[in-house]
C-alpha cells in the first residue's frame, strides 16, 4: 500500500538539498579548531548563520544555534533583561498565551518567575485586552506569544503585540517553529526580541534549531563550557545539522510564495468534509491560518480511533501535538478556545507541504467519510446535544 503523508507539522520529510548538505558536511573538522579543517568548518556555520537570519529577517551574528526547537524556547525563557532601547529593565514575569507549546508553557512554570496565563478567543487568537490589561502592571516581562500555532495553524496578530510589549519595556518571544518557512517573518518589523525555530519543520534532520535575537538581548547560557556560539551555548556544534538546517531555510524562504498555494487545496478539503458531514466543526477557520493546516472535528468521533484507521488506509496524519509521547490526549490548545471536550476527542490535524498533492486531500475526505459513515446516527446525536449544552 502506497502512504500519503499529511503531518508536515510533526516533522517535514527530509528535504533533498537538506541531505545533501548533511552528507557533504560529516567530513568537516571542528569549527573551534584554528587548522585549515576548522577553518572550513567554521566559514559553514557563520554560512549558515547567514542563511537562518535570512529567513526570519534578522542580524546573523544574534543566530544562537541550538538542539532544536525545545532547548530553544528554553534558552529564550532564561531571558532576564529587557534592553534599554526598550526602556525596561530586569524581568520579573512571565505572560504566557494559553496555546502555546509544552516546550513553552513547562518552561514557563519552571522559570522561578511569576507565571500569568494569558486568554485567546473563540478562534484562538490572542486576547489583546488582556494582553494590554497585565501589561498596565509596570513589572517588566517577558511576553511568550507564539507565530502560529502547531494544532489550528492560526497566526497571531505579532506585529500588534510587538507594539504594545515594547512601550511597556517589555521583551517578546515568538515560538517560531511551526511558522518559519510557511510564512513570512520579519522579526525587525514585528517588534520580536526572540524567536525560536527548528530544523526538522523544514526538511532538516531532527537534532537542530535555533534562537534568534534582536541585536542588544543579551542570552544567559544554560550549558556551560567550551564557550562555543559566543559565550551564549556551550558544546561542539552540530556541524552537518547546521549544513542541512541552512539548506532547508535557504529552500524554504525560495519556495515561501509557492507555499502559499496549499491554502486553496486545504479548503476544497475542507469544503469536501463539509459536504460529506456538515456537523464538522473546523477551528480556527475565521482567523487567519497557515495555509498548510487544518483542525477539524465531528462529535462522537474518537481521535485515537481516527488516525489509527486513517493509518491502515495509508493516511500519516495526527489528532493535535506530536510532542506527547505518542499519547493522544485532549487538547490544551482547543480547551483555551472553549471547544467541548465532546468534541475536542474527535479532532484530526491534517498538514500539507511541499510534497502534497489534491489526490493526497482527496484520499483524506474519503477515508475519513468512510470512517464517519460507520458512526451510529443516534449515538452522533446524543454527542452533538452534549456538545452543545
Amino acid at each position: 500500500m502506497s502512504r500519503t503523508y499529511l503531518d508536515y507539522n510533526a516533522t517535514a520529510p527530509l528535504r533533498p538539498e537538506a541531505r545533501e548538505a548533511l552528507l557533504a558536511a560529516l567530513d568537516i573538522g571542528n569549527p573551534s579548531s584554528v587548522h585549515f579543517e576548522g577553518r572550513q568548518a567554521r566559514a559553514l556555520v557563520e554560512t549558515a548563520r547567514q542563511d537562518i537570519a535570512e529567513l526570519v529577517v534578522a542580524h546573523p551574528e544574534t543566530v544562537i544555534f541550538t538542539s532544536g526547537g525545545t532547548e530553544a524556547c528554553n534558552l529564550a525563557l532564561n531571558l532576564r533583561q529587557a534592553p534599554a532601547a526598550n526602556g525596561g529593565g530586569k524581568i520579573g514575569r512571565i505572560l504566557v498565551s494559553a496555546i502555546e507549546h509544552s516546550a513553552v508553557l513547562e518552561a514557563a512554570k519552571s522559570s522561578g518567575l511569576p507565571a500569568e496565563i494569558l486568554p485567546v478567543t473563540a478562534h484562538g487568537v490572542l486576547d489583546i485586552a488582556a494582553l494590554e490589561a497585565s501589561l498596565q502592571d509596570q513589572t517588566p516581562a517577558l511576553v511568550c506569544v507564539m507565530l502560529a500555532n502547531n494544532e489550528t495553524g492560526v497566526i497571531q496578530p505579532i506585529a500588534q503585540v510587538g507594539a504594545l510589549v515594547k512601550a511597556h519595556g517589555s521583551l517578546l518571544f515568538c515560538d517560531g517553529v511551526q511558522a518559519a518557512g510557511k510564512t513570512p517573518i520579519n522579526m525587525i518589523a514585528m517588534g520580536i526580541d526572540a524567536l525560536s525555530l527548528s530544523g526538522h519543520k523544514l526538511g532538516a534532520p531532527m537534532g537542530v534549531g535555533a534562537l534568534v535575537t534582536r541585536p542588544g538581548v543579551v542570552v544567559p547560557p544554560q550549558l556551560i563550557g567550551g564557550g562555543q556560539e559566543l559565550g551564549r551555548r556551550a558544546g561542539s556544534e552540530n556541524i552537518s545539522g547546521i549544513a542541512a538546517f541552512a539548506a532547508a531555510a535557504r529552500a524554504a524562504k525560495a519556495g515561501l510564495e509557492a507555499f502559499q498555494g496549499l491554502a486553496a487545496q486545504r479548503d476544497a478539503m475542507e469544503a469536501a468534509l463539509l459536504a460529506a458531514q456538515p456537523e464538522v466543526k473546523i477551528f480556527g477557520q475565521e482567523a487567519e491560518r497557515l495555509a498548510n493546516t487544518s483542525c477539524f472535528a465531528l462529535a462522537g468521533l474518537s481521535s485515537e480511533g481516527l488516525v489509527m484507521g486513517l493509518d491502515l488506509d495509508g493516511l500519516s496524519v495526527s489528532a493535535g501535538s506530536a510532542c506527547s509521547s505518542g499519547k493522544v490526549s485532549r487538547s490544551h490548545v482547543l480547551e483555551a478556545m472553549g471547544v467541548s471536550p465532546h468534541i475536542s476527542k474527535a479532532v484530526v490535524r491534517v498538514s500539507l507541504g511541499w510534497q502534497s498533492h489534491t489526490q493526497d486531500t482527496d484520499k483524506l475526505v474519503t477515508a475519513w467519510a468512510k470512517l464517519a459513515a460507520r458512526l451510529d446516527p443516534k449515538k452522533r446525536d446524543v454527542n452533538l446535544t452534549k456538545a452543545a449544552e
